[in-house]
């Protein structure tokens, strides 16, 4: 029997299953993407039919099908006093329709057109049938306040969008969507496969007709201008809608000084009322407040929204933040190079506004014709002529005169266009002797701002168990616009095309403005880690400035090598390796040193030239978002460092998930390791893992919250009793309470649901068999307090000698005097390999233990003596890769072969 390849029996299928001649009725770019897939999908289009040029621009739709020769009809109307164009009519008929596609069309076309093909007509609605028949049905669905949007494919009818539904598809409306997220993130990507699909559904004869419900069905009409008037005796979220509903066209509008004034760019804004000027709105109760980050305004109830920009009468545009000072900027004389350069970008426009013969300083971009897929192609032509200068869609918003764009784009160049000074809305506390300020939104994009759903968090005090702060707890939308940031950032911005030395002296700076702030910066960890404040001075901050020293230095002295190969005679070769930055970074960092991990890994991507996007734990992001609010007085550009805290599994997994992230720079538990690994096969990925330490010491430093915790010890029996008994001696000794106590040697754990494990853990110890010879409990005060904690006794195949506590708890074995073989045996028998530790006073004996041990470090006569020149990672289950020292950078670089034959 013959075989085929899969793929052409896959090809054979599609060509197999009925194909439909059809004629489009419609316009625009969605009406050309259905057009496209479903010439792909191999029916036959017929006949396109669309609505004349406008201001000289042919419709998407009317562009792809005349390139392709697909005959195309420009029809400004079908209609005239409710009778059909018979001329009309017969140019519809002439090209021989089997069906009508009918996506987005916005003309009213005769029932004599309707009904004239075999299998009728179809069209898309951007509704969930019978709800929000009529025009501007995105617009009512975020007036109106539903949950949910959708589409439907349904059967053209002699009413208004009351035919027969064919099918449908819903999805939730987030708390700040606007017309554009519904339309970009789902009606469009969606409403163009479910188009395909539908008429498939009629070529094979499987396509339902299901009569629509009376109930619940509403018709609103075509917003106008003249409608959209905001009223304010309306709740926060009522008068949210109503501007989201509106944006873009008609637009919500309010009278301010006389004048009327359009609101773009409405979201939620939650938390305290922000400083700000008055601005006095007629029909309003209470006056809006110009803010650093827009215009708050006040619902009925005594919530509030922000609005971010803002348009006059006369169709310019600002920012919100800027009405009081619209209008101070005046125009700027050009050199002549200035000149040719505006020259150029008059040629730009030439090109886009065809219908145009000259371009003036009065010429309006979009009053011209242009559309917002104008923008895009202008700032593309832009960005190529002129590659160091930065633009975005909104920047062509914000001037849409060309002399008005010209002189944006010159202050740009010039520097005059600076980056507005940072704004940072704290949380303030007195504690420690002094007043913390602490950041608490997402860090993006080189700006502080809430979660796209404005949603938060509580992090939690370890101390007492108070509330520190309100957290933005960071959604995907918010995951994909840090790594947009980032990635832009990258391969367009400043950072990508900076020198190493540049680089070097912004991680300079940053180092140095940790440590003018090391107090603070430990406070907040102490306050927010649980950790004691001196060990949070010198070890948490202290050796995170000395971190980002170290590999500002290293920024400057990343080399290749050049490699003798064969030559190709009578030519002769050069080959050489070139040591190059992978791209967008993700790294996601623990809560036991939360400052110390997030330096650790970032400097090192840095140092290379990477950006990245970073999550810190969920308990403990405070000193991360410092160090965000750090990082931008130092003068790092926009983008390069984004700062997202929130959910692991909501965060971290749709980092570990993202096509644009090269890397992803994990700390963790094994399990979180495992999954991360599984979905991220072709990605490089660093992951350490929290470990069953083997080795002496060490136990409680940090509370026992210590990855290279020595969590199990192996104890010889001639001194084995004697060292318990002198470890307890000491426990006794130690000062357990406030970690802002100088005098305290033992802290909170980090947080609740962590001490109710070690507390399950020391439960399980005692089940088993192993004797608790001190602690085990939790301290009797509020906060997160537990004992330290001695077990002895324990076999190896109880579950504290296989798994560690990652808290205060001492687990010793007893061994035979000199049985090293033995012991060596026992000590490897585990999945884990971070680290490990041997005392003795035989060096041999040392350095042989420090052979056969399978860990990544081993200290010896020491522990816990990690320094930023030596590399720090693990063997096994405890990970791959390294942090630290010169290592740790070639986990950020790719290394690139060239020859060169001459």
């Amino acid at each position: 029997m013959q075989t085929f390849p899969l793929s052409l029996l896959r090809h054979f299928c599609v060509y197999c299953q009925r194909k439909l001649k059809l004629a489009l009725i419609g316009q625009s770019l969605f009406g050309q993407e259905v057009y496209s897939n479903l010439r792909k999908e191999g029916h036959k289009i017929v006949g396109v039919f669309t609505v004349p040029d406008k201001n000289g621009q042919a419709d998407p739709l009317a562009l792809s099908a005349e390139k392709d020769g697909t005959p195309v009809f420009k029809f400004s109307r079908w209609r005239v006093k409710g009778k059909s164009i018979q001329e009309v009519v017969e140019a519809y008929r002439s090209v021989g329709a089997e069906l009508n596609v009918l996506p987005f069309c916005t003309q009213f076309i005769p029932m004599d057109v309707i009904d004239f093909p075999k299998h009728g007509s179809i069209i898309y609605h951007p509704s969930i049938l019978p709800r929000h028949r009529g025009a501007s049905a995105i617009n009512w669905t975020l007036i109106q306040g539903d949950k949910k949007a959708g589409f439907t494919v349904f059967w053209a009818d002699d009413g208004l969008d009351t035919g027969p539904i064919l099918l449908q598809q819903e999805c939730d409306i987030k708390p700040n969507d606007t017309v554009d997220d519904l339309y970009n993130r789902f009606l469009f990507p969606e409403g163009v496969k479910a188009m395909v699909e539908a008429v498939q559904l009629i070529a094979d004869g499987k396509a339902p007709q299901v009569p629509q419900p009376e109930e619940g069905a509403t018709y609103e009409g075509i917003q106008k201008k003249e409608n959209a008037q905001i009223s304010w005796d309306q709740p926060a979220a009522a008068l949210h809608n109503w501007i989201r509903g509106h944006d873009k066209v008609p637009g919500a509008w309010t009278i301010i000084n006389d004048q009327v004034v359009t609101f773009y760019g409405s979201s939620l804004f939650d938390g305290s009322v922000p400083s700000g000027q008055p601005l006095a709105i007629e029909g309003a109760t209470k006056p809006g407040l110009v803010t650093k980050n827009g215009l708050v305004l006040f619902g009925n109830d005594g919530k509030m929204l922000l609005v971010r920009n803002l348009q006059f009468e006369d169709g310019k545009m600002i920012p919100a933040s800027k009405y009081f000072a619209a209008g101070e900027t005046s125009a700027i004389e050009l050199t002549e190079e200035e000149k040719k350069m505006a020259e150029d970008i008059k040629s730009i426009w030439v090109g886009i506004l065809t219908n145009v013969p000259v371009i003036e300083d009065s010429t309006d971009f979009f009053k011209s014709g242009a559309s917002s897929m104008h923008v895009v192609r202008m700032i593309e032509e832009i960005k190529q002529k002129y590659s160091g200068l930065q633009l975005h869609n909104e920047d062509v918003y914000m001037a849409t005169k060309f002399a008005d764009f010209i002189q944006m784009l010159v202050r740009r160049l010039r520097g005059e266009d600076k980056e507005e000074e940072l704004i940072v809305d704290y949380v303030s506390k007195t504690v420690n002797n002094m007043t913390v300020k602490m950041p608490y939104q997402c860090f993006i994009n080189g700006q502080f701002m809430d979660a796209e759903d404005g949603k938060t968090y509580d992090t939690i005090n370890p101390t007492d168990g108070s509330i520190i702060a309100k957290v933005s707890y960071a959604s995907v939308e918010d995951v994909d616009k840090a790594v947009a940031a980032a990635k832009d950032a990258f391969e367009n911005g400043e950072w990508g095309k900076m020198n190493a030395r540049e680089r070097g002296r912004l991680m300079y700076r940053l180092a140095d403005l940790m440590e003018k702030q090391q107090e603070e910066l430990a406070t907040i960890e102490t306050i927010d880690s649980g950790a004691v404040y001196t060990l949070a001075l010198k070890t948490h901050v202290g050796m995170s400035v000395q971190t980002f020293r170290y590999f500002a230095g290293w920024c400057d002295k990343i080399q290749g090598s050049t490699i003798p190969i064969n030559h190709a005679r009578p030519n002769h070769n050069l080959t050489f390796t070139k040591k190059e930055p992978i791209g967008v970074c993700a790294i996601v960092i623990p809560w036991n040193y939360p400052l110390m991990m997030l330096a650790w890994k970032s400097a090192a991507c840095l140092a290379a030239g990477n950006t990245l996007v970073l999550k810190p734990a969920q308990v403990t992001p405070l000193t991360a978002l410092k160090f965000a609010e750090l990082s931008a007085e130092a003068g790092f550009p926009k983008g390069v460092i984004n700062i997202l805290p929130g959910s692991g599994g909501l965060v971290g997994q749709r980092l570990s998930e993202h096509p644009d992230i090269r890397k992803l720079g994990f700390t963790g538990s094994t399990p979180i390791g495992k999954q991360i690994m599984k979905r991220n096969k072709q990605k490089q990925v660093s992951a350490y893992c929290f470990l069953l330490t083997q080795g002496m010491g060490a136990v409680y430093f940090n509370k026992g919250e210590n990855c290279i915790a020595a969590g199990r010890l192996f104890v010889e029996e001639s001194i084995h009793d004697e060292f318990v008994k002198r470890v307890v001696e000491e426990i006794q000794k130690m000062k357990i309470g406030d970690p802002l106590d100088r005098s305290t040697d033992h802290g909170p754990q980090n947080h609740k649901a962590h001490l109710e494990k070690l507390l399950e853990y020391c439960e399980t110890g005692v089940k088993e068999g192993a004797t608790l010879v001190y602690g085990g409990r939790q301290v009797c005060r509020p906060g997160f307090f537990m004992e330290p904690t001695v077990f002895t006794d324990v076999e190896d195949h109880m579950y504290i000698a296989q798994e560690e506590s990652f808290g205060p708890v001492m687990v010793i074995s007893k061994f035979k005097d000199g049985d090293v073989e033995g012991v060596l045996q026992r000590a490897n028998n585990t999945e884990y390999g971070l680290a490990s530790g041997v005392f003795t006073r035989d060096i041999n004996k040392a350095l042989y233990v420090s052979e056969k041990l399978e860990a990544g470090t081993v200290f010896i006569n020491t522990y816990n003596k990690t320094d930023v020149a030596a590399p720090f990672g693990g063997f096994k289950q405890s990970g791959f890769g390294k942090d630290l020292g010169e290592e740790a950078l070639h986990e950020y670089l790719r290394t690139k072969a060239v020859t060169v034959e001459y």
